[in-house]
């Protein structure tokens, strides 16, 4: 996959985000990765432009679902509908069967809905009434989530939230970037003059590429030495799981390959741990998500190989 190519994905997603490189960075990574996205942050600071971003510019199809209290399982997955014509229940596929869905304030919705995207998100796959259908390839699920205490939101279960490979947030733009976007034009109307960067089939292409990025035999020991620091930390309710682990090795050989590189740097592990570990983990007792503080001891305490 040509580097200009990317690089302009990166250039155009720029123009319309602003002052979030590096946010949109860890976003592509993600996707590169083949892993799930989760956008944590409070209303208002793009989190769904951001997918919607990435969704153009990538030439996926997409689909926007809104999370609400009322909504249900088939809302999302699809239902089966009797068929006159053929006396038999037909399939009707619902909004998730698209490439790039977009799951916004997914923590507005029941629990129960909510684990309506587990088998899709873990497996790109959706039975109903005993059928299985797969879903379409590449197929990703951006979800934007609003702080927990706010108003009419419900956590996430710990599986539904290790089905994200990295958590990211946006945060409040620079002054900078903030009076630009006050004196610009609309993101939205931005955004739809913009052709896509990427097709469907280049970003499989980088997919498999990152794959062939290489990973020295000492940094997997240092992932090693990661995870069991996390399983051994008295203050930690639980540790990562090994599918942290690939995850974060997954991501890693995706950031090195947007960086030009063919192989991972321990500071590529060290950049994206908090991302991928900072949703995964809790403190013990009262179950409150980790801090950055905490982040930071847990990769301190793990020597660089």
């Amino acid at each position: 996959m040509p580097t200009a190519r990317l690089n302009r994905l990166l250039e155009a997603a720029n123009q319309i985000i602003l002052g979030k490189d590096h946010e949109i960075r860890l976003a592509l990574a993600c996707v590169i990765a083949r892993g799930h996205l989760l956008i944590e942050d409070v209303p208002g600071v793009g989190k769904t432009t951001l997918a919607h971003t990435l969704a153009q510019l990538m030439g996926l199809q997409f689909q926007r679902i809104q999370f609400t209290s009322d909504l249900l399982p088939a809302d999302i997955i699809g239902v089966s509908i009797f068929d006159r014509d053929t006396s038999a229940f037909r399939f009707h596929p619902g909004p998730v069967f698209a490439q790039l869905v977009l799951a916004d304030e997914i923590n507005r919705a029941s629990p129960k809905t909510q684990s309506a995207l587990l088998e899709a998100m873990g497996e790109r796959q959706v039975t109903a009434d005993g059928n299985t259908f797969d879903l379409p390839e590449p197929f990703f699920v951006i979800a934007t989530q609003n702080p927990a205490h706010q108003v009419g939101t419900f956590p996430l279960p710990e599986s539904q939230l290790d089905r994200f490979l990295l958590r990211i947030r946006l945060g409040y733009p620079d002054p900078l970037a903030e009076r630009a976007l006050l004196m610009g034009e609309d993101r939205r109307s931005l955004l739809e003059r913009h052709t896509p960067a990427l097709e469907a089939d280049d970003l499989i292409a980088l997919q498999h590429a990152a794959r062939s990025v290489h990973v020295a035999e000492r940094l997997i020991d240092y992932v090693q030495a990661l995870l069991s620091a996390t399983r051994h930390d008295a203050e930690l309710s639980a540790g990562l799981s090994p599918r942290a682990g690939l995850g974060l090795l997954s991501v890693a050989r995706a950031w090195a390959l947007m960086q030009g590189r063919d192989h991972v740097l321990p500071e590529d592990v060290q950049g994206l741990f908090p991302h991928l570990a900072g949703h995964r983990l809790h403190l013990a007792g009262d179950g409150r998500p980790v801090t950055g503080a905490t982040l930071m001891r847990l990769l301190h305490a793990v020597a660089l190989p």
